[in-house]
Parts: structure tokens; C-alpha cells; sequence
């Protein structure tokens, strides 16, 4: 196991109901009040973090609280285990795509790409994950108001709506390589996230 600061790392922690089942991101400081109250059941991650505290009067010893990467926590989740999709965003969405323009296949950074929608919004279309790629800017004013075919636009990919697993993923800039194996191993067959590096 490996030990690091608190003012080093500020990580995030996973958290998994009883069950094992990923709950989502919880901030040190959360988990740490979750460890002091005893709703810790067990650790799972490679990684843990120590925190150091004040010292007592009457020992003269300094407190500390070391929390691990992945933590199983004691009690049901409050809103129940409903997997749901992540909330469309363009960071979400570029993250899906690699950041890779849907028509051109250039990578670019995250402003200087946009997000279309294949069916345009001003055509019936809907702000749904399975409508939207990422695009580049040139290539999204090239299609303009038309479907990808009556631009005569080919798609290098196709659309899909993130998994639960995908989504908490996608929200953690900084994952760790113990929890990005985590959740790894719950995706599903297809996910274009299954070979992402950490």
C-alpha cells in the first residue's frame, strides 16, 4: 500500500455500497467523516492516504486517519441502486469520443471542438446522447442544419448513452489506476472506455 499526503493528492474516493456496487466520487473529507463514524465496512482499493491531525494533551501523540482509494460503505444507498446515465455535458461528451471529431477524425483539445447533434435540434432532434458526437468545428459548420447523409458526411463512430460505470469514469479527471481497474472490469463489452488508458 502507498501513503501519501493529504495537502499531495486530494483525491477522490470511490465509494461502493455494502453490496460492492459503485455508489460514486466522494471527497476525502467525506470519507474520512464516514471512517470516524464507523460506516466503513471494508477497503478495497491499492492505495490509501494518511491524515494527520492534532495532538494530544494527554498522550502527547498525533492523531491520524488513513482512508483507502476504494472504500465498501455500511447502510443502503438513499436514492436505491438505479443505474442511470451520466448527465449530457460537452466535457462528458468530449471524454466519450476521445475527443476525436465524429467526421474528420482529428483529435483536438476540448475548445476547439463542439457538439452536433445528427438529427439538428431544428429538425426534431433531441440533446440525447445517442444524437450527439463531437465535432470539429469546421466539420460542424460543414453539415450545418442537415442529417450526416445529406451532407454526405461519413461517421467514424457511432453515438452511445455512457453506462453508470462509464459516467463515473468520465466525471474523475484524476483516477486512480486501482479504480479506473475497478470499474473497468463492470463495463460493458462494447464501451469504447474498456481501453482507456489511465
Amino acid at each position: 500500500m502507498e501513503t501519501g499526503e493529504a495537502r499531495a493528492a486530494r483525491p477522490l474516493i470511490l465509494a461502493l455500497d455494502i453490496t460492492g456496487a459503485p455508489h460514486g466520487w466522494i471527497s476525502w473529507q467525506i470519507a474520512l467523516g464516514h471512517l470516524a463514524s464507523g460506516r466503513i465496512d471494508r477497503s478495497l482499493g491499492d492505495f490509501s492516504f494518511t491524515f494527520h491531525g492534532g495532538q494530544s494533551r494527554l498522550t502527547g501523540r498525533r492523531s491520524e486517519l488513513t482512508i483507502s482509494s476504494i472504500v465498501a460503505l455500511r447502510g443502503r444507498n438513499p436514492r436505491g441502486w438505479e443505474p442511470q446515465a451520466p448527465a449530457l455535458s460537452n466535457v462528458l461528451l468530449f471524454q466519450r469520443d476521445h475527443h476525436l471529431c465524429c467526421f474528420c477524425g482529428a483529435q483536438r483539445p476540448a475548445h476547439a471542438l463542439t457538439r452536433d447533434h445528427l438529427r439538428p435540434l431544428s429538425r426534431g432532434g433531441r440533446d440525447h446522447w445517442k444524437n450527439v458526437v463531437t465535432a470539429c468545428r469546421a466539420c460542424n459548420q460543414r453539415k450545418g442544419a442537415r442529417l450526416p447523409e445529406e451532407a454526405g458526411m461519413g461517421m467514424l463512430y457511432v453515438p452511445y448513452v455512457p453506462s453508470l460505470y462509464e459516467g463515473l469514469i468520465l466525471r474523475n479527471r484524476r483516477i486512480l489506476a486501482d479504480q479506473m481497474e475497478f470499474l473497468r472490469s463492470l463495463l460493458p463489452e462494447d464501451s469504447r472506455l474498456a481501453s482507456w488508458r489511465t
